[in-house]
């Protein structure tokens, strides 16, 4: 059984749907305090059985410790994670204590039980400012924000573990920019409030939820000014994860780090106007002050996870568009509706 935390957050729960598709058995975990309940509505409908699920905190170590005791989980995929930039920085205390804390805490549990197979849900934050592109896993490491730094420790921690426990087996993720949603348009991308990632606050212009968009800087040195991001569907993203799992499962497999992502960048603007063209919408937008902690160019070199892993994103920047347009159109206030 595979234990995923976080589990009715964006990425969690289309890959929950995707590890139900390679015949595994899950057991989700989350508190909803970025999530619905409704999703696991959902998650019923596309995959045809009662999701087995408990609501928890991570960070409450005895409920971590009571859930080992009861089910048989035997590896662990962890979103929990608190993960806009922005907000990192307006409050560094609450990242610290709920993203380093929540994992310090699932790690004991497994550790506990005798569970050491991990997958991180990590982030291309931890390049910092990238020196190269696109960008290996072999790039050094220097976040631009506490978010950022809540990975990069996670990811420290995970390795000590490892290296004090060979028994362990770690695969260190590296997302690049999750957008899109299920092609049935009944999961996606529901922010609370105000988005903090480009995606959902398009779709929301587009749907006459916000009135125009706000571009993060103008004057980066890209093809147009505004930031380019590796944006990858967020269905290839949750399939990286299957694929991760096996090659620890296996039992030839062993910890490793990769990137998840496209290879390919795409700007703002670019993005801007693939989304008009999928949903024939028009997206007025401004371009205001750079945000703290954005850097002006991030794609990544996934080939490591292609020939480690056997895995590579297969669906291009117009299905991320048309995908996500379904899923706003049908659910204009996500789940709350």
């Amino acid at each position: 059984m595979i234990l995923l935390t976080g589990a009715t957050g964006y990425i969690a729960s289309h890959t929950w749907l995707a590890l139900w598709a390679a015949g595994y058995d899950v057991i989700g975990v989350d508190d909803f305090s970025n999530s619905s309940p409704e999703v696991l509505n959902r998650l019923q409908r596309l995959g045809g059985r009662t999701p087995l699920f408990e609501r928890a905190d991570v960070c409450d170590s005895a409920a971590m410790l009571s859930l080992f005791k009861r089910h048989p989980i035997s590896a662990v995929v962890h979103f929990a994670a608190f993960k806009a930039v922005g907000e990192s920085s307006a409050k560094p205390l609450a990242y610290y204590r709920n993203n380093i804390g929540g994992l310090v805490s699932v790690a004991e549990a497994m550790n506990a039980s005798g569970c050491k197979t991990f997958v991180f849900s990590s982030s291309a934050t931890v390049y910092g400012t990238p020196e190269q592109l696109p960008i290996p896993e072999s790039a050094s490491l220097a976040t631009t924000s506490p978010y950022g730094a809540t990975k990069l420790i996670g990811e420290n921690i995970l390795a000590d573990i490892a290296r004090a426990d060979p028994a362990w087996r770690v695969a260190l993720l590296r997302y690049f920019n999750p957008v899109g949603a299920h092609e049935s348009g009944l999961i996606g991308e529901d922010p609370r409030g105000t988005p903090n990632n480009l995606m959902p606050y398009v779709t929301q212009v587009a749907v006459g939820k916000r009135e125009r968009l706000q571009v993060f800087g103008g004057d980066y040195e890209t093809v147009d000014g505004t930031g380019v991001r590796d944006y990858i569907h967020v269905s290839d993203l949750a399939e990286g994860h299957v694929a991760a799992l096996r090659h620890l499962m296996d039992p030839s497999g062993s910890s490793f780090t990769a990137n998840l992502g496209t290879g390919r960048g795409h700007s703002v603007l670019e993005l801007v106007r693939a989304f008009e063209r999928a949903s024939s919408c028009h997206i007025p937008y401004d371009i205001v002050a750079r945000r703290t902690g954005d850097v002006a160019a991030c794609y990544a070199d996934a080939s490591r996870a292609r020939d480690l892993l056997g895995w590579q994103a297969t669906r291009g920047i117009d299905a991320m568009c048309a995908d996500s347009w379904r899923w706003q159109r049908s659910n204009p206030h996500g789940y709350g509706d």
